[in-house]
């Protein structure tokens, strides 16, 4: 059973400001749980008894439990990479602690296995769709070294340099080989050991971090010849004109599909995509010394539905989604992606346990607040990073899905302990949305209130696995499970 944290306590933050100006801090400063009460703390919604709820269908209960959906969204790891050896799940096949797979390494001649680092730091891979296919490699699972050799990362070519030693494991094996345990990840895994972990998490692209999302708030990624018209748009798993579009921070529609944020709309349901508190778009600066959102995770400005539906301010800053969880004030979706130094990118001086702190702060803050009885947190991270993954993603479409990623589900509702072997992606996510909030209306062209030319209804291929299946939603509620958020420092760091 999981550990139970009694006395949850309200969180006082500073107000926000919009997210094309803002100059608050993007999370608490300090590392240490407040340890008095916010006087004017709101106080916790009732939530319906298991009395009221027995014997409806799973959905139904779903409905009168769950009021709030949030995903934070992290990047470039693979699921063997963070979670490779933890008990039960669909790891690293291992004998007694030894991993027994290898991947063939052209300049050491032999083939090379798995190791564990403790290094807060990797160089990582490549990982556009031809990394991704020679990754795969027909299902083999074993052009990680190969792919990195040709690609631009340094150690990979310069094993010699003193200055490489960090990120090559004891056989001199790049880092994309090396996994983390709950000693460097421990929050991280804390999660997981609590409540869900995903271990069949996929991309849902064989792509990198734009399409990855793009798929996750409209479950498609495509050029489109007419921004205007949703019909003149063809699968693209390689955005790049549009993304020099996005970082000169022009002021013009990209994207013509239907993204969720339309049908979410329609029926007048509230949602947020938060970033950091200096991310501005149009008619601005970057301020190099803010905290920045990269636009490639941040595509929903250049949809044209956001933008006719006068949407574009429900991108907002992380403080404004500090202040809503501690006033109860957060919307049915909020989608969290970070800022620069926090997304635990590799080959980007990002140190995880910078990223797991900036996780842990968000959590926190959900977990404190008055809604925590109503809410679901799910967690993941965009594309694998170019890091070994031993399992063969599955082909939905002609795009994917992509390599595996890790993900976990955290809510007062989960079935603690889980470990969901579903077949999931980041489509799953869109199905509870829409089975929550809009009756079970999908992204489909035969049921939209507008055209459509995307190839697949992802939310409803055969393989997809259901969300619900992790949720207990007549089990006591579990209580608040607040973290430290500096857990996984390294000492003089």
């Amino acid at each position: 059973m999981p550990r139970v944290l009694r006395n949850a306590r309200a969180l006082a933050l500073v107000s926000c400001l919009l997210a094309a100006a803002c100059s608050a801090p993007s999370e608490p400063t300090s590392e240490v749980t407040p340890t008095t009460e916010a006087p004017s703390a709101p106080q916790p919604v009732s939530s319906p008894s298991a009395t009221d709820i027995a014997g409806l269908p799973k959905l139904e209960q779903a409905r009168a439990r769950l009021k709030h959906l949030i995903f934070i969204v992290q990047e470039n790891r693979s699921f063997d990479h963070y979670f490779g050896t933890f008990p039960g799940a669909e790891g690293i096949p291992m004998r007694d602690g030894t991993p027994t797979v290898c991947v063939p390494d052209p300049i050491l001649g032999t083939c090379v296995p798995p190791y564990h680092t403790s290094s807060q730091l990797q160089e990582g891979g490549p990982h556009g769709e031809p990394h991704s296919d020679a990754d795969v490699n027909g299902g083999r699972m074993d052009g990680f070294v190969r792919t990195v050799i040709d690609g631009p990362m340094h150690c990979a070519d310069h094993r010699d340099d003193p200055a490489c030693e960090s990120y090559l494991g004891p056989q001199g094996q790049p880092d994309v080989m090396s996994y983390m345990t709950d000693r460097e990840i421990p929050n991280y895994w804390r999660y997981a050991e609590e409540f869900v972990l995903q271990d069949h998490m996929f991309a849902p692209a064989d792509s990198w971090t734009l399409p990855a999302h793009l798929y996750l708030v409209s479950a498609w990624a495509a050029r489109c010849e007419d921004p205007r018209d949703p019909m003149s748009c063809v699968s693209e798993l390689d955005p790049a004109e549009e993304l020099e579009i996005l970082k000169a921070r022009e002021d013009v529609p990209l994207w013509a599909w239907t993204d969720i944020t339309y049908l979410l709309h329609e029926r007048d349901v509230s949602w947020a995509y938060y970033v950091g508190d200096d991310t501005c778009f149009f008619g601005c600066r970057r301020n190099p010394r803010g905290r920045n959102t990269v636009m490639q995770q941040t595509p929903l400005p250049w949809f044209t539905t956001v933008r006719q539906n006068h949407q574009i301010d429900n991108v907002r800053g992380h403080a404004e989604y500090y202040e809503a969880a501690r006033a109860g004030t957060l919307p049915s979706v909020s989608w969290i992606v970070p800022y620069n130094g926090v997304g635990e990118h590799p080959d980007n001086d990002e140190r995880v346990w910078k990223g797991m702190r900036h996780v842990t702060n968000l959590v926190n803050a959900a977990m404190r607040g008055p809604d925590w009885e109503e809410t679901s947190i799910f967690i993941t991270w965009d594309d694998w990073g170019g890091f070994y993954d031993h399992v063969e993603p599955p082909r939905v479409d002609l795009n994917g899905y992509g390599i595996r990623v890790p993900g976990m589900m955290v809510s007062p509702w989960a079935r603690a302990g889980m470990i969901d072997s579903q077949t999931l992606s980041f489509d799953a996510y869109l199905r509870l949305i829409e089975d929550l909030f809009l009756d079970g209306e999908r992204l489909d062209p035969e049921t939209m209130s507008r055209p459509d030319s995307r190839p697949t209804v992802r939310e409803e291929v055969r393989v997809l696995g259901d969300l619900l299946r992790e949720f207990d939603f007549e089990q006591e509620p579990l209580d608040p499970l607040i973290l430290d958020p500096g857990a996984g420092r390294p000492s003089g760091t």
